[in-house]
Order: structure tokens, then sequence, then C-alpha cells
């Protein structure tokens, strides 16, 4: 009988769950913030329940010699060190729509908190004092509001918002026109929407693309008198800069459930007459911890007894029968996707994914997951091969599968395609007799490339003295190079170099690199292996 540790606060509801399942199951709340404890006892567990106050470090892991899951019921996993868990050969899944409709719940709260004042309202009334003429509003009703992310739960408040008869903007670099048509919202760039917009929500995970994505810089752009909620992740505003704003009257109000440290003790924005602060509640209501609850429960108990997957984050979705097959395969995919998705700063209209001989045998809805989740994981890191084609649903990007026999040397490849407004971009590989994936065609241009987690890609006109430039530039800088394939259209043309680096490319070298005038793209690519 499999045996699953619940180290966090869960329902009893979900833990009958496992019983009736026939799981045994200890259940210990408290355990998890015992870092010494939880290691002393790890060892003997199948699976490991979790919410966020568990940290499950490699350390940790180490211990875990029969850990075979762990679930997190909620969406982030930033406790969990999803790589170490990875090579540990242990499933991490999450349950990343169990909460969606309170987040965007919470965020029209925040938006309805900060126009009426109702905090320091309340508060005032608390005291005895009755400061009616103190606590002048503004009503959201035929207001614009500017959201940035239309996905899971952006798309939820949108809905509420068009609800309360407000104007919607919205800022989503993969939002097609036909989507934001659906939800019934103009797609605008960013610039559009700060300058429009009387109110500002967002709702994107913290990515390198989206970190102080309100900077100062694009504070300053906003409308004035503008109001600005954030109940999605710490990190997106610059919260000095916004402080700053609120105090010289230019932004209204500001409502936040997050910030870029937490525990929050102390911020700028802290004491502001003007601002309305919650404890990162967007989660926190009776029914979404009871919804993540059953299901992370009923996923656990789910791979243990018959070996299915759903919601992994380091897994595809496939039976243990297609596994020991497809792994390679989908490893492949994943690549693919992370390649042209990392490649590629326009909307994506379109994915399209060609088989070709074994290939097109396979289980292709979990190939194109894993195309699909490597595409969006460029903007979002907490995709997986579940979540993927749903938040490519979401936002109007089409997908399109062909399947064909066997027609080259290889016994079977995998090309995938993006299509933007303005361009194609494909990359296609394959899997050698070893089980290694490799890259054997980008741009049209045939390859040899072997993958690994750092890699460089460059674009160049065919010309001497190129390879010589990269190579001097990359070890005058301390760069060492593990493998380097080249390849061009023909003599004179396109040529492209991809190179497997010991380290990540630091922003220096990348600007080294393109200083030396030799390069049409140089592009760091990094993979998850």
């Amino acid at each position: 009988m499999p045996k699953v540790l619940v180290s966090d606060k869960l329902s009893e509801t979900a833990v009958q769950i496992f019983r009736d399942r026939g799981v045994e199951v200890d259940y210990l709340p408290d355990v998890g913030k015992d870092k010494e404890k939880l290691a002393e006892i790890i060892g003997q567990y199948d699976g490991l329940a979790i919410r966020s106050a568990t940290k499950v470090t490699a350390k940790l892991l180490e211990s875990a010699t029969n850990l075979k899951v762990i679930g997190r019921a909620g969406i982030g996993v930033d406790n969990v060190e999803i790589p170490a868990a990875s090579k540990k050969g242990v499933i991490v899944m999450n349950t990343p729509f169990g909460n969606s409709v309170t987040t965007a719940e919470h965020a029209i709260a925040l938006m309805f908190a900060v126009a009426r004042q109702l905090p320091e309202a309340s508060a005032s009334t608390h005291a005895g004092k009755w400061e009616k003429n103190r606590f002048m509003g503004v009503e959201v009703f035929n207001k614009t509001l500017g959201i940035i992310g239309a996905g899971n739960i952006g798309s939820i408040v949108i809905d509420r918002a068009l609800g309360l008869r407000m104007k919607v903007l919205a800022y989503d670099p993969f939002l097609s026109e036909e989507r934001a048509l659906e939800l019934g919202v103009k797609k605008v760039e960013l610039d559009e929407m700060l300058a429009k917009a009387d109110f500002i929500t967002l709702h994107v995970p913290l990515t390198e693309k989206t970190k102080n994505i309100l900077s100062r810089e694009n504070l300053a752009k906003t409308k004035k008198g503008v109001r600005i909620v954030n109940a999605a992740r710490g990190g997106l505003i610059d919260e000095e800069a916004l402080a700053e704003l609120l105090k010289s009257g230019h932004v209204a109000g500001a409502a936040l459930d997050v910030f870029a440290t937490e525990p929050a003790t102390e911020s700028p924005l802290f004491g502001l007459p003007n601002v309305v602060v919650t404890p990162h509640l967007g989660a926190s209501t009776n029914e979404a911890q009871e919804n993540v609850a059953l299901q992370v429960a009923e996923q656990m108990a789910d791979y243990l007894l018959t070996g299915a997957v759903q919601n992994a984050l380091n897994m595809p979705s496939v039976t243990a029968e297609e596994a020991a097959v497809m792994g390679p395969w989908i490893k492949l995919a994943g690549h693919l996707g992370a390649f042209i998705g990392q490649m590629t700063d326009e909307p994506i209209k379109a994915i399209n994914v060609l088989y070709d001989g074994v290939a097109s045998e396979m289980n292709l809805k979990a190939l194109n997951a894993a195309v699909i989740s490597g595409v969006m994981k460029a903007t979002n890191p907490d995709v997986n091969m579940v979540s993927a084609p749903v938040m490519a649903a979401e936002r109007g990007v089409q997908v399109a599968t062909t399947t064909q026999g066997k027609t080259g040397v290889f016994d079977g490849y995998i090309k995938a395609t993006v299509v933007t407004e303005t361009r194609e971009r494909s990359i296609a590989g394959t899997v050698f007799s070893d089980g290694k994936p490799r890259f054997i065609q980008i741009r049209g241009i045939n390859v040899d490339a072997e993958i690994g987690q750092h890699m460089l890609y460059t674009r160049n006109k065919d010309v001497p003295g190129v390879i010589g430039a990269l190579g001097t530039t990359l070890g005058d800088l301390g760069v060492n190079i593990a493998n380097f394939t080249l390849g061009r259209t023909k003599a004179a043309d396109d040529a492209i170099a991809i190179l497997y680096l010991d380290e990540e490319l630091k922003p220096e070298v990348i600007e080294a690199l393109r200083a030396t005038g030799k390069f049409v793209q140089v592009r760091p690519i990094n993979f998850e292996v």
C-alpha cells in the first residue's frame, strides 16, 4: 500500500480521499515547519502533500529515498526545488486552476476597496468618527480597466469587469485578436494601456520579461489619477517609484496583495493613506482551499495507484506503457518548443507540429503538449504540459498537427513551427539510437546539434572571419564551448551556429558578440535537461 505524508494543513475531506482510495496517509500538518523532523521521517513515504509552508529542498530530497510524487495544493511551487526533484525521479504536481476564481474576485475586491477608500473609512468609523465628507470615492462604472495578462485569472477578471460595465483594454503579447474579440476587450500595446487606463490590474507570473513591468519609467506613463491593483506576484511593480507617485498625487491609489519581499513586514507603501494592502490573500477562501486540497489528493492517489499523471510540472501526462518509449521524444518536443519560444518576441498566432515516421505513431497529444509547454514557458515558467494547451487556447493560439510516413534518413523526426503576424520560425529534431535528442534543422538549414542546458544561437552572412570572432570573443571572456555546430544555406548566404556552453551566458558576453558587427542575430537559449 502506498504511503503519503501530509505535512501542511489540508482539509479532512482531502485526507479521507487518500484513505478511501487505498492509500495509507499520515496527517502531520505542522511537521513541514520542522526541517529536521521532516528529514528524519520523509524516507518512509511514497508521496508528500504540501501547501506553502513545507520547503522541499535538494537536501531534504536526499533523505526522501522512497519518494515518488510531491503534490502542491495550489499553483505556486517556489517552495519546491523542481530540478532536484527531477534528478531524483520525483514527480512534482500542482493544482493550477483551483483558485482562479478566488484570486480574480480578490483583485476585483481590491479595486473596489481602493476606489471607495473602504479600509480607511472602516477604521475611521470604528474609531467613533463620522467623517462622511473625508472619503470621496470614484465609480468603476464606465471607467477604463487596463489589464496586464489575459490568461486564466485575467480572463475571469475581464468577465467581472465587463459585468460592471467597465471598458477593458488588454495587454498580453500572446493574446490574439480573435481571442480578444471573444473576451470582449480591445487588445493594445502597453504604452497605450498605461496612457488610457483609469484602473490597472496585473495578472501575469513573475519572469525576466515581466519583472518590474510597472517600472519607474512605465509608471510615469500612466494617466494621472490612475489606481493600480496587484494580486498576481510581487516584483511586477517598482514599489519605491509607486510610493513616490502616490505621494505626488499622480497615482490616486493602489491596492496590493503581493510584494517583492514576503512576508512583507515593511514597505515604502505601508502607512500611505491611499494604499490598501493585504497579506497575500488571493487564494484564501474556503472554497479555493478545499478545491485545491481535493484536487491534489485525487491526483496523487491516481498516480500512486495507477501511474496516471496529471498537472505535473516535470513529467508529461502519459500512461506508464507510453512513458518508456516516449520519454526521449517528449524531451525533444519540449526542447523544440523552448527554442522557438525563446526566439520569438512577437505574439504567436499558431503552432504547427509535423510528425514524421515513428514519431507520427506516438501519443501526439502528449508530444503536442510538450511542444506547446516549451513555447509557453518562455513567458510563463509555471506552465506545464496540462495547462499549456489550455493557456494557448485561451490566447487564441491555433495548434495544428500533421503526420506523415518516414521520408528521410531518420526513422522519424518532429518539426515545430510558430506563426506570428510577420513571420514563421521552424526547428526540427530527432532522437538518436542512444536516446539523446538532437536538433537537425533550424530555419531550413541542416545541422546536427547536441542539446545542453546553456546554448548560444547566432546568425550571420557566410563570410570569412565570423567563426574566429565568435571563438575569440567567447575565449577572451572565459566562456568554454562544449559543442559547436555550424550550418549554411549556400556559400556567401545565410549561416547559423549553435553552441553548447558550460555555463549560462552573462549579458556582457552577448553585448560583446553583438559589438563585433559580425552577426545578424545573437541569442542565448536555455533548456531544462
